[in-house]
């Protein structure tokens, strides 16, 4: 870890989990400065070691903010992480079982591809929803939002679906030679326009109080003590709890379809255990430093100290099941990918698909 620190560029410092600044991209730094810049930050800016550019704020960024919350360290996949689950099925089971759709491990993904919707698809039928059903029976506290309403209906068609971009739902094989079950998803849609619809709030709110940052931060703020900034908190939990819903759910499917196939073809019946659910999109009220913080983790995990949680790797590279440190000085967080040197699209240009 280093610290970069120069006091007439910026306000606080930066502390950055790698080894020199040459690894922290263009875009990145000016972010990170400014973040470092902000009037309400409390402390530093922590840098996680996968940390890029997101938008507004570093992917990979942890600030602990005074008295406010920012829609956009948040980021529009409100609640987006990692769900896991180990077996003690050997995955050469899955590898060298033959059935009529071809490998075990072929016939599972295609069944796994067959019911869960991916990309833009969406359940056809209403799903059940435990954190819906709740904000529907309290929606006196959502009403501020009124525009939001709607959302909590298309909501029970997205829980239980995957998404796009870089989530996935994998079948991995550990050192063990044992077979776990990872997936990587978020709130959906419905975690984006809770996003988009506060990020536009604090944009006029800000006017309204003449407390602008400079446009090109894409930082709008709600102080929590306005009404604006305390629906948003409810709307960001609600989205938090749909998130979690939604890996539940997925995780749920991806083990009755396991069980089904391997049941099906040997004798094996699979048990289950070290389940971990965790979050690295959202913001939570914490005490660091000798005071009460809004802690937003933008692509970064809480790692309290022997907190469970979840690093995947890239494509073709190990992924890790992590306990945390508690290290205070990053407000107890950690990396929660392998990070990346492009971009999907960057990469996608740069890598012919036969070397892939």
């Amino acid at each position: 870890m280093f610290v970069l620190d120069h006091r007439d560029k910026q306000k606080f410092p930066i502390k950055v989990w790698l080894r020199k600044p040459e690894e922290i991209d263009a875009g990145c730094l000016e972010q990170a400065l400014r973040l470092a810049n902000l009037p309400f930050l409390h402390q530093w800016v922590a840098l996680m070691p996968d940390t890029h550019q997101g938008i507004g704020m570093p992917i990979g960024g942890v600030i602990a903010v005074k008295d406010a919350i920012i829609p956009n360290a948040v980021g529009v996949d409100i609640g987006c992480g990692m769900a896991y689950v180990q077996t003690d099925l050997p995955a050469e089971v899955l590898k060298k079982t033959d059935t009529p759709n071809g490998k075990l491990v072929q016939a599972i993904i295609g069944d796994i591809l067959r019911n869960i919707p991916v990309g833009f698809a969406h359940h056809k039928q209403k799903q059940k929803c435990r954190a819906l059903d709740r904000a529907a029976d309290n929606l006196s506290k959502y009403e501020f939002a009124k525009e939001l309403i709607p959302q909590l209906k298309e909501g029970y068609f997205q829980v239980g679906t995957l998404g796009g971009g870089n989530h996935f739902i994998e079948l991995q094989e550990d050192e063990a030679g044992l077979v776990g079950i990872m997936l990587h998803s978020g709130s959906r849609n419905f975690g984006l326009k809770i996003c988009q619809y506060f990020n536009e709030a604090a944009k006029k709110l800000n006017q309204q109080k003449k407390v602008l940052l400079p446009k090109e931060y894409n930082l709008a703020f709600l102080p929590v003590d306005t009404e604006e900034g305390r629906s948003y908190i409810e709307w960001m939990n609600l989205a938090l709890d749909f998130a979690r819903e939604n890996r539940e759910q997925m995780l749920e499917r991806v083990m009755e379809i396991v069980s089904k196939w391997v049941e099906k073809y040997t004798r094996h019946t699979i048990f289950y255990s070290d389940r971990i659910n965790c979050h690295h999109n959202y913001a939570a009220l914490e005490e660091h430093y000798g005071r009460k913080v809004w802690v937003h983790r933008k692509g970064a995990i809480r790692a309290g100290k022997d907190e469970s949680g979840i690093i995947p790797g890239a494509m073709g590279s190990f992924s890790y099941l992590v306990k945390g440190l508690g290290n205070l000085e990053s407000f107890e967080s950690c990396s929660h990918g392998a990070g990346r040197k492009y971009s999907r699209t960057g990469a996608k240009q740069s890598t012919r698909w036969k070397k892939f």
